[in-house]
Parts: C-alpha cells; sequence; structure tokens
C-alpha cells in the first residue's frame, strides 16, 4: 500500500493533479521556515553572548547614583564588581561637533567578555584587558570617521580634553547593534567631573556590573531584588538588554505577520485545490469501489498518497526556506554585531507542523467523501460526490488552522486579532459575493452572443451560489493581500512622508540651565533662528487616584512597566501648544493660573489607567506635587516639535528644578550653529534630528527589506490561491461546454461567455479586495503607525479591472484547452 501511494503521487504530480497542492504547500514550509531559520540564528545569538552581551553575572541599572551600600555588600560577599555612566553628549574636534552615545567605566570593566580595539581606521581589533587609562578616550568607528579624528588628536567631551588613545571595535556589552543611532566614546569614569556634563536635567544611565560563582550571584541577587528602590532594575541572561529583545522582537513580529498571512493564504489554496482533486477523482474511485476496494483501503490509500505529499512538501519547502534565510541574514547584517551561530532544527518541525495542518486539516473531509463514494456512481454520474455531513472535519481543520495562526503570529494576542480578522473578512466578503451574484443573475439587456451567454452563465453561477461564492472568495482573499502588500504599503509611505513639512524642526537642544536660558535664546536670535525654550520638570509617577503604582501595578504590559519607571518630563504653559487636540475635558482657564491642575496625553493615560479628575503624585528631586486631571491631549508626536505627557497652568510647579529644552528648523547654510553653542555652552546637547532620522530610515528600509522578502512567499501564495480559484470554477464549466458545443454552439461564442463569466467573477473579487485592503489599510495606518492615511478611493476602480484582467490572463489558457477538446471527450469524462 505504501509503495502504492509513491507511485500514485508521482503519477498525479506528473498528470498536474496535485501540482497546485505541493507548491501551496512548498511556499507556506518555506516562509515559516526561513523566518524560523533567522530568528533561531538570533535567539541562539542572544544565549551565548548573554554575559558578554551585559558585560558581567548581574548588572544593576539606575537613572540615579546607586548607594554604596550595593557595593560595599557585593565586596563583602566575595563578588567583582565595575561601574559605568552612559549619557548623551557632544564630542568636538577640530571645529566640528557630533552627537554621541558617552560611555564611562571604571578600571574594572568588563567583567565579562572582552573589549577590542585598533590602532588606526580600518584595522581588525585586537582584545584588550580594561577600558581607557584616565585622560584618554576610545572613539568607534562612526564617530571616528564623522569627526575626521584619528589616535592621538586631542577630542573634547564637555569641559574635559581627552586624548585619542585607540578605535573601539567591540564592546561587549553594547552586543546587537539594533537601533544603535548614536556612535560610541568611551572614557575613564574618573574624567567625569573635569567634564561638567553630570548637572541636573541630564539624561544619566548609571549601571553596577557584578560577577562572581553562582552560588555567590544568586545569593546577591536574592538580597538586592529586596532593597530595590525606584528607577532601579536588576538584569540577568533571562531580561538583558531589553531594548535590544523588543527591537528584535518586533522584526521578527514584523516578519511573523508576512508569514501569517502566507499561512493563510496557503491554506485557502490547500482548501481550494482538495476540493478540486475531490471533484476529479470521484470516477476513479468509484471504479476502484467495483473493483473490490473497500471503503477503509481506499481510505488509506488516499491518506499515505497525502502524507508523502506532505512529506515531500515539507522536504522541499525546507530546503528552499534554509536556503533563503541566509539572505535575510545578509539583508540584516548591518544590524549585528556579534557573529550568528548555525540554527538548530527546531524550524524544521515548524515547518512540518504547518504542512501537517494545513494539508490534513483541510483534506481529511474530501478524504472520507472519496471513500465514501457510491459504486453506482459508475453508472450515474450525477448522483455526484456524497454530501458532506463531515461539519465536525472542517470544524478540526479551522481549529487547527487557527491555533496554527496564533504559533506563526509568536503573540496570542496578535494571532487571535488576525485570527479574527480573517474570519470577519471571509465572512463579509461571503456574503457580498452571494449579493453580487444574486445581483448579476437579474442582469438583461443587449449584447452580442457571447456577452448575453456570458449573463446566462452567471444566472448558472448564481444558481450554484456556494461554489460560485467560494471562488470569488478565495481570488478577493489573494488580490487582497496583493494589494496591501503594492498599493496601500506605499500610500502609507507617502502618508508618513507627508506629516513631516520641509520646515519641521530638525534640531533639538536640551540640557539648557535656567542660567543660560536668555544667552541661549540670543545666540539662536542672532543666527535668524526663532526657538521656544520649554521648561522641563522630570519627575517620578508615585500615584493615581490614591493608589500608589509600580511596576508590578502592570503585570502584563510592559509599556507600562517602563514609564512607572522612569522620570517623566514635565513641563507648564498657560496656551495649547501647536500640534496639540483636547480629545477629553478642557484647557485651563485664566482663572486657574496656580491650582494644582494637568493635562495629560491621551496615550499615556490609556496605558496607565488614568481617567479626568484623577489625582496624580509626583516626586521631584525628592519633592512631591500633586496635580488634578483636567483635561486628555492627543499630541502630534511626528511633527518634531518638543511635546510633553504632561502639562500644567503657571505656578504649579515652577518653583521646581529645571531645565530647559527646545527644537527649532536650521537651514543647511547655518550648520555650524550647533557646533559654536557646544563651544560656548559645553554642556548642552545639540541632537541632529534630520541625521538620526537618516540612521533609522537606513535600519528600517534594511527591515523593510526582509518584510518584502518574506512578502515574496505572501504573493506566491495569493498567485496559487488565483490560479486554484479559476481552475476551480472552470472545471465546474466543463460539462456544461461540452453540451453547448454538442448542440451546436460556436468555439469564439463559447469564448466570449466565458471571458464575459471570467471577468465579472474576476471584477467582482477585485472589487471585495479593494474594499478590504481599504478597510485594513486605514486600521493598520491609525492603529499601528498613528497616521491619518487619506482612503485611496481609486483603489476600487484599478481592482476592479485589475482582477478582470488577472482572472482573464489566468484562466485563458484553460479555456484554450476546453474549447480545443472534442466534445465528446468532455462528455464521457463526466465532470
Amino acid at each position: 500500500m505504501i509503495a502504492l501511494a509513491w507511485r500514485l503521487l508521482g503519477r498525479e504530480l506528473r498528470s498536474g493533479e496535485l501540482r497546485l497542492l505541493f507548491a501551496a504547500l512548498c511556499v507556506a514550509v518555506a516562509a515559516v521556515t526561513a523566518v524560523g531559520f533567522f530568528a533561531d540564528r538570533v535567539h541562539l545569538a542572544l544565549e551565548r553572548e548573554a554575559q558578554q552581551l551585559m558585560g558581567g553575572d548581574l548588572v544593576l541599572t539606575a537613572d540615579h547614583p546607586l548607594t554604596d551600600a550595593y557595593r560595599q555588600e557585593a565586596v563583602r560577599r566575595g563578588a567583582e564588581t565595575a561601574e559605568t555612566l552612559v549619557f548623551p553628549s557632544m564630542v568636538s574636534f577640530a571645529g566640528a561637533a557630533q552627537l554621541a552615545d558617552v560611555k564611562a567605566v571604571s578600571s574594572s570593566y568588563p567583567l565579562r567578555g572582552r573589549l577590542s580595539v585598533a590602532s588606526r581606521l580600518g584595522e581588525a581589533g585586537v582584545p584588550v584587558a580594561g577600558g581607557p587609562q584616565p585622560g584618554t578616550a576610545w572613539l568607534d568607528e562612526r564617530l571616528a570617521t564623522a569627526l575626521q579624528a584619528a589616535p592621538g588628536d586631542l577630542v573634547t567631551v564637555g569641559r574635559a580634553p581627552l586624548r585619542v588613545a585607540a578605535i573601539l571595535t567591540l564592546e561587549p556589552d553594547r552586543g546587537i547593534g539594533f537601533f544603535n543611532l548614536a556612535p560610541r566614546l568611551m572614557m575613564h569614569l574618573d574624567d567625569i567631573p573635569a567634564s561638567g556634563l553630570v548637572q541636573f536635567g541630564s539624561r544619566l544611565r548609571y549601571r553596577l556590573l557584578l560577577a562572581g560563582d553562582t552560588a555567590t550571584v544568586d545569593a546577591l541577587r536574592t538580597w538586592l531584588e529586596t532593597r530595590l528602590e525606584r528607577g532601579e532594575r536588576l538584569e540577568d541572561a533571562s531580561n538583558a538588554r531589553p531594548e535590544i529583545r523588543s527591537a528584535l522582537e518586533r522584526a521578527e513580529r514584523f516578519l511573523g505577520l508576512a508569514t501569517l498571512l502566507t499561512v493563510i493564504l496557503a491554506a485557502v489554496a490547500v482548501a481550494l485545490a482538495t476540493r478540486r482533486y475531490l471533484q476529479r477523482h470521484l470516477d476513479a474511485c468509484a471504479v476502484m469501489r467495483c473493483l473490490g476496494m473497500t471503503q477503509n483501503r481506499l481510505l488509506r490509500l488516499h491518506a499515505l498518497l497525502f502524507l508523502w505529499l506532505a512529506l515531500v512538501a515539507t522536504a522541499a519547502g525546507s530546503l528552499l526556506g534554509y536556503s533563503t534565510h541566509f539572505l535575510l541574514v545578509d539583508g540584516l547584517s548591518g544590524l549585528f554585531a556579534v557573529h550568528l551561530p548555525a540554527p538548530g532544527w527546531r524550524p524544521l518541525g515548524h515547518g512540518a507542523a504547518v504542512a501537517a495542518v494545513l494539508l490534513f486539516g483541510f483534506a481529511l473531509p474530501p478524504l472520507l467523501q472519496l471513500a465514501r463514494v457510491p459504486t453506482l456512481r459508475v453508472l450515474r454520474r450525477e448522483l455526484g460526490a456524497p454530501r458532506p455531513s463531515l461539519l465536525g472535519g472542517y470544524l478540526l481543520g479551522c481549529l487547527l488552522l487557527g491555533s496554527l495562526i496564533v504559533i506563526v503570529a509568536g503573540d496570542t494576542r496578535l494571532g487571535g486579532l488576525a485570527l479574527a480578522g480573517f474570519a470577519g473578512a471571509l465572512a463579509a466578503f461571503w456574503l457580498l459575493a452571494r449579493l453580487l451574484l444574486a445581483g448579476i443573475a437579474r442582469l438583461r439587456g443587449a449584447g452580442g452572443p457571447g456577452w448575453r451567454q456570458g449573463l446566462a452563465s452567471l444566472a448558472s453561477l448564481a444558481r450554484h451560489a456556494p461554489a460560485a461564492s467560494l471562488q470569488i472568495v478565495a481570488l478577493a482573499i489573494g488580490i487582497m493581500a496583493m494589494l496591501l502588500l503594492t498599493v496601500t504599503r506605499g500610500e502609507l509611505l507617502a502618508a508618513w512622508t507627508r506629516s513631516l513639512p520641509a520646515d519641521a524642526p530638525n534640531r533639538f537642544i536640551i540640557n539648557i540651565q535656567p542660567e543660560q536660558r536668555d544667552d541661549v535664546t540670543r545666540a539662536l536670535a542672532a543666527a535668524g533662528v526663532t526657538a521656544e525654550l520649554a521648561p522641563m520638570v522630570r519627575g517620578r509617577l508615585l500615584s493615581i487616584a490614591g493608589r500608589p503604582v509600580t511596576a508590578a501595578s502592570y503585570p502584563e504590559d510592559e509599556r507600562a512597566q517602563r514609564l512607572i519607571e522612569r522620570e517623566f518630563n514635565l513641563s507648564w504653559r498657560d496656551t495649547l501648544p501647536p500640534g496639540n487636540q483636547i480629545t477629553a475635558g478642557r484647557w485651563f482657564m485664566p482663572q486657574e493660573l496656580g491650582q494644582g491642575i494637568a493635562s495629560v496625553e491621551e496615550g499615556l493615560a490609556r496605558t496607565l489607567g488614568i481617567v479626568l479628575g484623577d489625582e496624580l503624585v509626583f516626586s521631584v528631586a525628592g519633592i512631591e506635587r500633586t496635580v488634578r486631571v483636567t483635561s486628555l491631549r492627543k499630541l502630534a508626536w511626528d511633527s518634531m516639535r518638543v511635546n510633553f505627557f504632561v502639562l500644567t497652568p503657571a505656578g504649579v510647579i515652577d518653583d521646581l528644578p529645571a531645565s530647559y529644552i527646545t527644537s527649532f528648523h536650521l537651514p543647511a547654510t547655518e550648520a555650524d550653529l550647533g557646533v559654536e553653542l557646544v563651544n560656548r555652552f559645553p554642556n548642552l546637547t545639540v541632537i541632529d534630528i534630520a541625521a538620526a532620522i537618516a540612521q533609522l530610515r537606513t535600519v528600517m528600509e534594511q527591515v523593510a527589506g526582509a518584510v518584502r522578502f518574506i512578502f515574496l512567499f505572501t504573493l506566491a501564495a495569493g498567485g496559487i490561491v488565483l490560479v486554484s480559484a479559476l481552475l476551480s470554477m472552470l472545471d465546474e464549466r466543463r460539462y456544461d461546454l461540452a453540451v453547448m458545443r454538442a448542440l451546436g454552439a460556436r468555439r469564439r461564442q463559447l469564448a466570449a461567455s466565458l471571458l464575459v463569466e471570467l471577468a465579472v467573477v474576476g471584477g467582482s473579487a477585485g472589487l471585495l479586495a479593494a474594499g478590504g485592503a481599504l478597510l485594513v489599510g486605514q486600521v493598520i495606518a491609525r492603529q499601528v503607525f498613528q497616521l491619518d492615511m487619506a482612503p485611496a478611493l481609486w483603489l476600487p476602480l484599478l481592482a476592479a479591472p485589475g482582477g478582470a484582467v488577472a482572472a482573464i490572463a489566468v484562466g485563458w489558457w484553460t479555456v484554450r484547452r476546453l474549447l480545443a477538446m472534442p466534445p465528446l471527450i468532455l462528455l464521457r469524462s463526466g465532470v
């Protein structure tokens, strides 16, 4: 039986009966395994480099200086310690200035991993035992290139001149360089006081690195966990570098969405192909039943046939996925500063599971129908297939597909939303397809014989509405995927581009001290720059509506945890800032100046559960201040203006320690202004947003390129759906064509009839697909990208004729074959 099933598989593949089914399975397996191999290599790299990524076995991070009690206890327990301080600052050399991510390290850094440096740009790095000596600095290649500085040159950080001692090529606890936009300067911790950069409002990240044997580290972790204060966090191998992990997870989620769409389309293609296979093999199975084959043996034969098909498709798809995942790695190679190890074998299991679920989830009911085909069909073909009282089989297939969608998405909520959206689209498309067919069937009017015959064919389709609706729905799903891949993606990018006006601010200045405010304002005005210096107070949120809040208050929301652990930027003003819109409550009244009220950004309020009327308690430098929420605001974050989560009227927090921040548009002809300001005020940090956006765009283009590459699998799956749906439709027209030709209908007339039918079915599917793409595109724009994308109302005008042309182009080849066959052969085929 096994050998017979293998020979039968070969025959079916050669004859073309299973080619579409095989192609759909291969595409789905290839997409899943390609992303799986890539993700597996990244995860293995993170696990292998966990301690090196941290620089120690345990890391204590904070946004304020750490108490000496932590260091003393670590030393008492026999652990090694090292310290780092990271902050953004301007680095100057020979009249040029560049924003850098400055890292000051103690002499014992690093505790785990190795630093590597080179004596000049372009040379391979060599390992060194410790960091730079006091009075010196190491520049990474990007910073050295930007400043045109070399070892031996003197650079300035704040007020401290530092001699460049080497080029930094590898930094262990920087690890995978994902979204590291600013270049690095490494200096000694002892040089920080001379730089004058640690002032109020400075954005500093303090880290205490710890290392020792397992027992020591575990005991120290237990001791520290009970003494952590606000803003302090312990990191180990399980949660190291959360910004890297979250960035990689975000990229993997995008790839997972592309894979998800591929699997969904492959499921539609498999369902159509197995249904077509059933219709075309009823006669053969009836003959085999007449020759003595029992239902059980017939079922086992086809089950083994499909098992062989699943194995072959898994092997071919996995090989394709393994080969193509190298393109993903190459395309994203600029994002990684570590070597990615060889992947494991787990993605192969995922690929096999995809093939098994797709095939047997949708092939089981048709297989059971084949086994139950009546022997009387040999004499009476009008009996057709046995009516499927196999709802349980189809329900099992849908449950398996739903589980597979959740697994492929990699996120339960995301997978659930995708599953609900997919089910909703299917139901809506099905209902609309039935309404369209019912309306088209009532069409009458002038036209040639082909047109009238085409309308008659559509009326016939309306009489078989379930099958015809299934074909239109399948076509609509495939075309919608293609529209989302091409048109809607372009519209999203265009909307993002339009959201940035030509004169949008491209420079930020932070850390402006109160005594420097007037001087900085005059310096900007002298250069012809009009800028508003906004006060900024950094405070921690202690309670909401009388309830103390900590990270533990939001156990399932990572964003809320990060917000609670950090300090908020507070400010005050009397007028509503440009780009802000009140969505609830009201703005401050003139008589409310000095009262303890506040306006909160609506996204922050939604994340933390803040509502109008809640009292918020903030702590600023140990001083507590209570405000009541009177309004919620929607901010235009992409305007590049200075925005604040919380605003109060004047007279509420003015007496608290504050610094100033501003943003402005600097023409290219005035690019030297930033250098002049830093030379005059070394503590200022001038952030070139234009350069940061350019770097971010480069990174996102790499990720987008990888997503587009995976979407090629989606496009292939959509094409298979298109072909499968049209072939299923034309198969059902074979017998009608034979009868009409036997009754004297001419080929040209029948060809015109079929072309009209294909055009109307394809146009209807295109129209439905355009509606779905418009709706999904709007949801993506608003919920994911927070963009107001103008609906592309022209899309249905493009999609409807495009669907008709695609249907005619794909179906014409089969139509020509059908019309070329003698009617007697088609009649004898009984299809």
